[in-house]
């Protein structure tokens, strides 16, 4: 494969993720920072694609830890492995929050399965059950719509690394705010 059908096989497997809940890629690892500097890891799940633009785009509580550490610092990575054919993806990039008040949240709400809208009833992320304030349980908890957030990920680096019996095999891109590709190579696994 050339470094163009890499860059394209990658971007490819994570747009037909979006649609296959059976996808490895479908489920990525998103890593921020907290406020005390230490690495913060997690499964989400990958909700849309934009190739062109290289963005992704993941949905999650606005009163989770992850929504205050990316909103402090947009730096993050997304990490990704599919088992055939034992390809790893490690995009860097910064991520942007869209809360609940804004369109882009609005628009994501309101494509959503009502089974989904349910995962943003109840209290915070990690509180213990029962644990809400009781101003926070007056807020829109008929439908979780208050607290539902949206998360742009705009991807400036993209390392993709296959394992393989003799010569595993990584490459290195580089895309520009607009997500134009600006440089690739092959480097030592």
């Amino acid at each position: 494969m050339t470094l163009a059908e890499v860059d394209a096989s990658a971007w490819a497997e994570l747009e037909a993720a979006v649609a296959d809940p059976r996808s490895a890629f479908r489920y990525l690892n998103l890593c921020s920072v907290d406020a005390y500097g230490r690495p913060q890891a997690r499964m989400v799940v990958l909700r849309r694609v934009d190739v062109a633009r290289r963005v992704l785009e993941i949905h999650t509580d606005v009163r989770s830890p992850k929504w205050r550490e990316i909103s402090a610092n947009p730096l993050v990575t997304i990490l990704g492995f599919g088992p055939q054919p034992k390809v790893q993806l490690r995009l860097q990039g910064l991520a942007e929050p869209h809360g609940p008040a804004s369109q882009l949240a609005a628009e994501s709400w309101s494509l959503l399965p009502r089974s989904t809208r349910s995962t943003y009833m109840g209290g915070p992320p990690g509180d213990g059950i029962g644990d809400r304030p009781a101003s926070e349980a007056a807020v829109t908890d008929a439908d979780g719509r208050g607290f539902f957030g949206v998360l742009i990920f705009r991807a400036e680096t993209l390392d993709w690394f296959q394992l393989r019996h003799a010569d595993n095999r990584r490459a290195v891109f580089a895309y520009d705010h607009l997500g134009a590709l600006t440089s690739s190579r092959w480097v030592n696994p």
